[in-house]
């Protein structure tokens, strides 16, 4: 076995060498330094015979990878070019059969938990150790695209294929999963499966008694799509922390910053905390026309003016790494001549500083205080769903990335993830990394997202190299 890792390791040296033919003639395989480094870890003299004639061995099978891609973007309940795919909805429980039989086509062993997180195995030498696990999402919000997490599931088997191909024996088991509702369209919960793996109790209690827009209980969606309905059996998801070796999620940008520089990989060091607001007035309403202005308590309007609250507590942090967004603004009863008697916002804010992130979610209450007195509505719900600390990559999976994207001589850059993933959650059992790929003009959650075959191949290979490495420590 040490055999075969070792021979691995020489090998995939040199696929990774962009210039190993220079290497070749010069016959100074000593000069070169990780050549010797490789050679002094491995314990045998690298020889003209161990030099593949071609980079195949690392070979991504981008044409096909695209074709599985554009496949599961049919399973939509929109149109092309837009994807919705929601939670345990019909269109969910086909894709997941699809993401299944590939993870079978592929050789690794299938599984699913209590809520529908699917894994995928490639048993290692030593399968005692925690494995190396990654993957992303397939999920999509509405009228969305077809590459936000896609690309880190299917990327993420595509990367076992392009192991397998090679000849790599891996020592660790390596481990692909597909989380259950990264998006929180249905029931307001965004990484919900992979809270659930982090051993999110609250979260467990909570999908008891949770519903969607429509009354159908968390419960009995996920008795729809075949999983479990026993609301007993949600804490059987959780993982020990130290469950896995390390996890890493292939993603695509969802910014331009990438693209703009001309930078052909990210390594993120940091994922944003993130937290969710729910705010709810209530005015008294009445006709547009014969209620005067002095007389309204307008609930519209107080939403309104926290709208611009929010957009003016998120600049007074001064730093670009505050974000505010309102997604969501309803108003009731919504008839172009009656007054807002309700008004509900949904309210996202994130920062990579957690302090200043939730100075900024204080500011916010305080102001949803004082419009709800000024008005003179009620302030009936403000309720903060989720406040989640922000996660940092660990080290020795930045190290591994890095070395990656250096041996396969492609450009890479350290940079801060300020979308959500379930890496955040991930970080809290395992070491943690991420590597991004640039996506077109950083557009994502729209029907023109996009991510190029050399980019997609780019990343799987970086993810592959990466996976040995730590497979192999």
């Amino acid at each position: 076995m040490a055999f075969e890792c070792c021979s691995f390791l020489v090998t995939l040296l040199f696929i990774c060498l962009r210039n190993y033919n220079t290497v070749l003639c010069s016959n100074n395989y000593e000069q070169d330094p990780v050549t010797k480094t490789m050679q002094d870890f491995s314990g045998y003299p690298i020889q003209d015979s161990h030099l593949p004639s071609s980079f195949a061995l690392l070979s991504v099978d981008s044409e096909s990878l695209q074709k599985q891609i554009d496949e599961l973007s049919t399973f939509s309940d929109s149109p092309a070019p837009s994807v919705t795919r929601i939670l345990y909805s019909d269109k969910d429980v086909i894709a997941r059969r699809y993401v299944k039989n590939l993870m079978g086509l592929a050789g690794l062993s299938v599984r699913e938990d209590a809520v529908g997180n699917i894994f995928g195995r490639w048993e290692g030498n030593e399968p005692e150790i925690g494995a190396v696990a990654t993957g992303s999402h397939i999920d999509a919000i509405p009228y969305s695209g077809k590459y936000d997490g896609v690309v880190g599931v299917l990327g993420a088997i595509e990367a076992i294929n392009v192991l397998k191909r090679s000849g790599f024996k891996p020592k660790k088991s390596l481990e692909v999963i597909m989380f259950t509702s990264e998006e929180p369209t249905r029931f307001g919960i965004s990484c919900l499966g992979s809270r659930l793996l982090a051993g999110s109790e609250e979260l467990a209690k909570s999908l008891r008694n949770k519903v969607d827009n429509h009354n159908t209980s968390f419960l009995d969606a996920a008795s729809f799509a075949g999983y479990e309905k026993d609301e007993e059996k949600l804490s059987s998801v959780f993982l020990e922390k130290g469950s896995y070796s390390a996890f890493i999620e292939l993603h695509i940008e969802q910014g331009p910053i990438l693209e703009k520089e001309g930078i052909s990989i990210g390594i993120v060091t940091a994922i944003a905390a993130p937290a969710s607001i729910k705010v709810d007035f209530e005015g008294n309403g009445g006709h547009a026309g014969a209620v005067l202005m002095p007389d309204r308590n307008d609930a519209g309007l107080a939403a309104a003016e926290l709208t611009l609250a929010v957009e003016k507590h998120v600049l007074e942090s001064e730093s670009v790494d505050t974000v505010g967004t309102i997604g969501i603004m309803d108003l009731h009863p919504r008839a172009i001549n009656s007054i807002p008697s309700k008004a509900h916002l949904e309210i996202d804010t994130r920062d990579i500083d957690e302090k200043r992130r939730n100075i900024v979610i204080e500011k916010i209450h305080q102001s949803a205080i004082a419009i709800s007195k000024k008005r003179g509505v009620k302030l009936s719900e403000f309720e903060i769903v989720n406040q989640d600390p922000p996660a940092l990559s660990d080290d020795s999976v930045i190290k591994a990335m890095e070395l990656a994207a250096l041996e396969l001589d492609l450009t890479y850059k350290l940079m801060i993830s300020r979308a959500y993933h379930d890496s955040l959650f991930m970080a809290r059992i395992s070491p943690m990394g991420m590597i991004f790929i640039p996506c077109y003009r950083g557009y994502s959650h729209k029907p023109e997202e996009f991510a190029s075959l050399d980019d997609m191949a780019n990343g799987v290979k970086v993810l592959a190299l990466t996976l040995a490495k730590l497979s192999l420590y």
